[in-house]
């Protein structure tokens, strides 16, 4: 299930052709190609709208259709900015249990002081963040991942040297560790191999 960015705040209706949708449609086509049935969501709205968390309830719906109509499914979560708060929310609810969630990648998360990572045992989680990212902070991040690490989960953070927020730097980087990634969590490999990650 692939989750695009957002904006802090809006109301505006979100449309395909907003950069944060389009952003994330080669992703969603590589993981097609290699025989995924991925969904990309289109949240109503464009803001995360603060105690509204606007996308997650779209984001929901999306994850009830693919568990109604293939209980059986394994989940892989793939967001960008907006999107990586969006997937940290759908594990805090409990989700990851109940949808067979299987991992989540989250590319450049949105993720401010004080978010959690609720994973399940068995849910793996890879951040891969520009580290001259100036939207989102790469070392909260960083910390994000350590402490789910402190914890006993699966989870590794991955830099992209000089890359920043929107993925424009080394796309072949962002969308090859991404779709390695999903397609190893999605048949149960737990960890990229050193060649991979550069």
């Amino acid at each position: 299930m692939v989750l695009p960015g957002g904006k802090v705040l809006s109301r505006r209706r979100s449309r395909l052709w907003h950069l944060s949708n389009l952003r994330m449609l080669p992703f969603t086509a590589a993981l097609r190609r290699q025989g995924f049935e991925a969904v990309q969501v289109r949240y109503r709205t464009r803001g995360w709208n603060g105690a509204e968390q606007s996308p997650v309830a779209d984001a929901r719906q999306a994850l009830n259709r693919i568990t109604a109509s293939d209980p059986g499914a394994t989940v892989v979560l793939l967001g960008h900015s907006m999107g990586g708060r969006v997937a940290a929310a759908l594990l805090s609810d409990g989700l990851s249990g109940d949808a067979a969630i299987a991992g989540v990648v989250a590319l450049a998360p949105w993720w401010p002081a004080g978010t959690s990572l609720e994973l399940d045992q068995g849910t793996r989680l890879l951040v891969i963040h520009g580290t001259a990212d100036r939207w989102t902070d790469p070392a909260a991040s960083q910390s994000t991942v350590e402490m789910a690490q402190r914890s006993g989960a699966d989870a590794e953070w991955i830099g992209v040297e000089g890359a920043g927020h929107f993925m424009l730097s080394r796309p072949r980087c962002w969308h090859r560790l991404a779709i390695i990634a999903v397609s190893g969590m999605a048949r149960g490999v737990t960890e990229l191999k050193q060649g991979e990650r550069r």
